[in-house]
């Protein structure tokens, strides 16, 4: 048995007609029409349209509600030359959003510059301090992106100010707004938008798009860029963004982003949404949680390439520099919480320290939720101030927003949605909110919600893919939230070879059958789980799906990210001479078996659980063990171990049997060697056994243990007298069968034991195995009736 890292959610089965319908009249693959089901699309018309939507509008702006009323002041500060300020975030979602300002007011020639706070010495969102800044400066109209909707405090600093607030945000909406001349937000109370989750750069397009008249095609790069990076839903209006800002990232001319493809090699013709997941958005993040973020949005605005070249650089040293405080920040948190926050006392992990940057601390969050799977805080302690600032992340079925809503008493400053939120509190509110967060999250979260999911979007054989069926799911993309990448199963898949690669053999390599057709697999960072497959296993994947191309040759492959085993499972180390390696293979909670007290390796109880079973009465009183035994050394006889394992159901076995001695090469003597010996001694009368005895065995090509063998026996059957080195042949004794004789009874268990359980091949010994098995799930269900 191997137990699969995540649960595997698998909703309800697709109609396999209504996919076949769709699949015909669409000219897809099957699998893609079943995708297509499984995600809402349950008609031909509503999948083409998902699948086919180059050609869709986006929505009318002035659906937004506040849309007139922004456009108006903003066109009247651009007639009167009035100084417009924009206020963005410091991350990919408000540099992209400021630069889609930027660049639309100076389209239309506004007298227009921006600001971003210093995450570090003003924090998030709007402060009083930068509005104070603005009027010194003569600004006269602030439009906030991708922040503001929290800033009730700010919004009366504006008006007393005289500055007229226009906000533009997608954060979730407190109880009481800001105050301001217009808040443009697609989830504010009253709008009638028809789509709800854009991202902040999503809402700054419409508003560029409200302010030129038609859509401004030419931002799409850094609509795309926020949209994909923000991890909003990628459906609806977010996925027309994202499908034609792919689209014009290949294809753009702006200069900054071409000097960020060069710093990172990457080929314009190949950029998709991971490229921007994993590669342009962390450099555009990194400047602005190490410092300003303005660089990030000079790079986009600036047509000076030599300037492009010279910011390109530095966001590419800056996310290096972020990635190796991370990974410092990593080690220490995963430290306190196995120190000091252990997991059975803990539903929500709160760390915290002086001195780590709170710029990354939400990165450091996720990478504890995804060790720990538990909702995380890290915060960043300032005791001069006796401020904590820092970012949290959730998991599912744990709303962070909605739960940190009932501590705003402690929570001066919060914001973000269901999975992921950012806040600032007093350093000696932070127990308060560990204990009030752990209520919640004991009240809310089941023991199996505390167990890592993936969602399965369909189980299907190997024989169901094809290079067109692959292809075709492509049409899906782009990936992201609300439309993952396709997670499929293969279940009950043979294995044909299996193999660690990869300089530090830590890669798997398999290739899977099912039905006589094969599948090439991939598992990266998982290669130790070859030691926990056996050969004869039958496994279930789950992965993604891809094609293979190799010497002008295309094949499917699949991404192997988990692997499940559900039956029982037999290691074959038979011919290990040393435990050492076995200590480092085996689960560390398998329990071990030795049958004799003086196979036991001197200091093992420091390593692993272990118990000595001398008797067959030892191995029917040993405990229910349901994870994995190790036989270590070889069982006084098959009976014992029979028993051992009627009683036990183990999820593996491993199969030493270590055995100092080996009586399976010594001849075991058939009768007609016992036949010919008798006849020998009747003719000799007396023979020299300890002084001839060697001579004998070799001329008849037996071993000296086999002629003192045969010599025992017919002792034991009186048939001869033993003395002083002399063998002698009774006369007139009764006939007894060998059977009889207590030495030929052991040697042959002795033998029959070795044949089976030592140098039997891996397939009798596992055929054995299971039929003993079971035997004890035959005797369990008999009892569980019998109850």
């Amino acid at each position: 048995m191997l137990r699969s890292k995540k649960r595997w959610i698998q909703e309800e089965i697709p109609n396999k007609e209504s996919a076949a319908v769709i699949a015909e009249e669409l000219k897809i693959s099957p699998i893609v029409a079943s995708l297509l089901l499984k995600r809402g699309y349950q008609t031909t018309q509503e999948a083409k349209a998902f699948l086919f939507d180059d050609n869709n509008e986006f929505h009318n702006p002035f659906l937004l509600l506040g849309m007139d009323i922004a456009v108006a002041r903003i066109q009247k500060a651009i007639t009167n030359n009035e100084s417009i300020l924009i206020f963005g975030d410091y991350d990919a979602d408000g540099v992209t959003s400021t630069t889609v300002m930027m660049k639309t007011l100076e389209t239309l020639g506004a007298n227009v510059q921006f600001y971003i706070p210093n995450r570090f010495t003003e924090g998030y969102g709007p402060n009083e301090g930068a509005f104070r800044y603005a009027k010194s400066i003569g600004v006269q109209l602030i439009i906030t992106v991708d922040t503001g909707i929290a800033a009730v405090h700010e919004a009366q600093v504006a008006k007393e100010l005289g500055i007229d607030l226009i906000i533009t945000d997608h954060h979730e909406p407190g109880p009481i707004l800001p105050e301001a001349l217009a808040i443009i937000h697609p989830k504010i109370e009253g709008s009638e938008y028809p789509f709800r989750d854009l991202a902040g750069v999503g809402v700054s397009f419409k508003l560029s798009h409200a302010l030129l008249g038609s859509a401004p095609l030419h931002l799409l790069p850094f609509a795309a860029i926020g949209t994909i990076a923000d991890l909003v839903s990628l459906t609806g209006e977010n996925r027309l963004l994202a499908k034609k800002g792919i689209k014009a990232l290949q294809e753009t001319d702006n200069i900054g982003l071409n000097a960020l493809y060069r710093q990172m090699n990457v080929d314009k013709n190949t950029i998709n949404e991971e490229t921007i997941g994993f590669m342009l958005a962390p450099r555009i993040n990194a400047i602005g949680r190490l410092g300003s973020a303005d660089p990030a949005v000079d790079l986009l605005l600036t047509d000076d390439p030599d300037l492009a070249k010279e910011l390109a650089l530095e966001m590419e040293e800056t996310n290096k520099e972020r990635q190796a405080i991370v990974n410092q920040i990593t080690e220490e948190a995963i430290e306190q919480v196995e120190q000091y926050y252990p997991l059975i006392e803990n539903n929500v992990l709160i760390v915290g320290k002086e001195g780590w940057n709170p710029g990354v601390v939400g990165i450091v969050a996720s990478r504890l939720v995804e060790k720990f799977y538990r909702p995380t805080i890290v915060l960043s302690f300032d005791y001069e101030k006796g401020i904590a600032k820092g970012s949290a992340r959730s998991i599912e079925g744990f709303d962070l927003y909605k739960n940190l809503s009932t501590c705003r008493d402690i929570l001066p400053h919060f914001g973000g949605h269901p999975m992921a939120a950012g806040m600032s509190l007093k350093i000696e509110d932070v127990e308060v909110l560990r204990n009030n967060l752990n209520k919640l999250a004991f009240e809310q979260l089941t023991k199996e919600d505390l167990v890592p999911l993936t969602k399965v979007d369909g189980s299907f054989s190997i024989k169901e893919i094809s290079i067109k069926s692959i292809e075709d799911m492509q049409m899906l993309a782009p990936f992201g939230v609300d439309n993952p990448k396709p997670k499929l199963t293969f279940c009950d898949l043979e294995i044909d070879n299996m193999r660690k690669i990869g300089s530090n053999q830590n890669h798997l390599k398999i290739i899977l059958k099912q039905d006589e057709v094969d599948l090439d697999g991939i598992g990266f960072g998982i290669g130790d789980l070859c030691d926990h497959i056996s050969p004869s296993a039958k496994v279930s994947v789950l992965g993604e799906l891809s094609v293979n191309e190799w010497n002008n040759r295309k094949k499917p492959q699949i991404f192997i990210q988990d692997i499940e085993v559900s039956h029982w499972q037999l290691f074959d180390y038979r011919s290990l001479r040393k435990m050492d390696h076995l200590f480092e293979t085996v689960p560390s909670d398998a329990h071990w078996i030795f049958f004799h007290q003086d196979s036991v390796p001197k200091g093992i109880e420091q390593r692993v659980s272990y118990q000595v079973i001398e008797t067959s009465e030892d191995a029917a009183l040993l405990a229910s063990i349901d994870k994995s035994i190790v036989l270590a050394d070889y069982p006084p006889n098959l009976d014992m171990l029979k028993t051992l394992l009627v009683n036990n159901q183990p999820a593996r076995i491993y199969a030493v049997f270590y055995k100092q001695q080996s009586d399976f090469f010594s001849t075991m003597p058939n009768r007609d060697h016992f036949k010919w010996f008798y006849a020998f001694l009747a003719k000799q009368g007396t023979f020299h056994l300890e002084k001839f005895g060697g001579e004998l065995a070799r001329r008849k090509g037996w071993s000296k243990e086999t002629v003192d063998f045969m010599s025992k026996v017919f002792f034991e059957l009186n048939f001869v007298t033993m003395k002083d080195g002399f063998i002698t042949l009774n006369k007139n004794v009764p006939k007894r069968d060998l059977s009889e004789s207590i030495s030929f009874q052991q040697k042959q268990a002795q033998f029959e034991l070795e044949n089976e359980l030592i140098y039997s091949s891996y397939e009798q010994l596992k055929n054995w195995f299971d039929l003993i098995l079971k035997e004890s799930v035959n005797n369990e269900e008999e009892v569980k009736e019998w109850i």
